[in-house]
């Protein structure tokens, strides 16, 4: 999750506590349960990619229209990624890690290792293209084989369809009984 979405985050938070509170009582007499109705979400931040750039260096967003389709078509992403902004520094110069778009997407998709051996790659002034290509091979490594998959499941509609009933079936035998739970304790 970005930094941007904390706020939603502590809206729920607040809205499920005041629940609790409220009604908690009702609904472990309602259903017989103990603890609390509503499990309050917690924020859960990978500081290395907690907000990605854009192609433009700017937060991604797809009001900027800056986004980087992962599920493209390698050619399509590695078009996207050749036109990440950079600056005008020259293959030898050495360049900054710090508030680089590229060096973000890349550290957001390597280890550690390949991070660090990327940020030496800065140091030493990799040119732009080159570590436009290492940061294109990385992506498209992670997202290979979930794009296949992904192909596979709209290839076949009636497939993917059933999987979703599936999904929904579950989900209501997880949320009915919690949802009549809460209705009891709301209504009385």
């Amino acid at each position: 999750m970005g930094r941007d979405q904390i706020q939603h985050i502590e809206m729920a938070r607040d809205i499920g506590q005041r629940f609790n509170h409220i009604y908690g009582d009702a609904w472990r007499a309602a259903t017989g349960q103990s603890g609390e109705p509503l499990v309050l979400p917690e924020v859960q931040i990978d500081e290395n990619v907690a907000t990605l750039p854009g192609l433009d260096g700017r937060k991604m967003s797809k009001s900027y229209d800056n986004t980087i389709p992962l599920f493209a078509p390698p050619a399509e992403l590695k078009k996207l990624v050749m036109s990440i902004v950079t600056d005008s520094r020259a293959p030898g110069e050495p360049k900054d890690t710090e508030g680089s778009a590229l060096f973000q997407l890349y550290q957001a998709f390597s280890t550690p290792a390949q991070a660090q051996e990327m940020r030496h790659a800065f140091a030493e002034g990799i040119g732009w293209g080159d570590a436009k290509q290492r940061l294109f091979a990385r992506v498209d490594e992670a997202v290979a084989p979930m794009r296949e998959h992904y192909a596979q499941l709209i290839a076949k509609p009636a497939q993917l369809e059933e999987i979703l009933l599936e999904g929904a079936r579950k989900a209501r035998d997880v949320t009915v009984p919690l949802l009549d739970g809460l209705q009891r304790a709301v209504v009385g």
